[in-house]
């Protein structure tokens, strides 16, 4: 939790910094690098968090890994969390980043999950909904399938969540079949 809150920090600082110079768009490219690069790489990450390994030679492995991919400003911007110390919150920069981005944007992200792949009708209605409850017109939606919920689906937008899964429904239905079988026997 620690960590997310100074990566929430310095991604406020770099997001100011890239409206500032006017490269926005360019840095909010690289903390998709950024992010991608650091989930698909277990090896990194744990290079990231480990103590024992000198600020200097993290620093010069994150320049051998984005040099040319990135702008100069985020490559300042690993420099000084490599000064700093701060290496270990560089996998929460990008995502608090992004949030904060869409959220400057006025783009509102939602996560779906449904028992089978979405039709074009129920991803229509489903980001209609997220802008009824948000009501923010521009919605990034991201889709997951998972047979155990046998049909219907999940959707989180932020911290609130609506569960109109078949499995969830069941499990209602069972509690409150027990609940009444227990106040019959009393």
């Amino acid at each position: 939790m620690a960590n997310q809150q100074v990566a929430a920090r310095y991604a406020k600082s770099l997001l100011d910094l890239g409206q500032e110079m006017g490269t926005l768009e360019t840095v909010k490219q690289d903390m998709d690098l950024l992010a991608a690069t650091v989930a698909g790489s277990r090896e990194l990450r744990l290079l990231l968090r480990n103590p024992i390994v000198k600020h200097d030679k993290k620093l010069a492995i994150l320049t051998a890994i984005f040099q040319g991919k990135v702008s100069d400003l985020t490559l300042r911007f690993f420099t000084i969390l490599t000064q700093k110390n701060r290496e270990d919150v560089l996998e929460f920069v990008a995502p608090e980043f992004n949030k904060m981005y869409n959220v400057l944007r006025g783009v509102q992200t939602a996560s779906v999950t449904s028992a089978a792949p979405l039709t074009e009708a129920a991803r229509q209605e489903l980001k209609r909904l997220v802008t009824q409850k948000t009501g923010l017109a521009d919605v990034t939606l991201t889709e997951k399938v998972d047979a155990e919920l046998i049909g219907g689906f999940v959707l989180r937008i932020g911290d609130q969540q609506i569960d109109d899964s078949v499995r969830t429904n069941l499990r209602k239905l069972r509690t409150s079949l027990q609940e009444n079988t227990y106040q019959n026997k009393m």
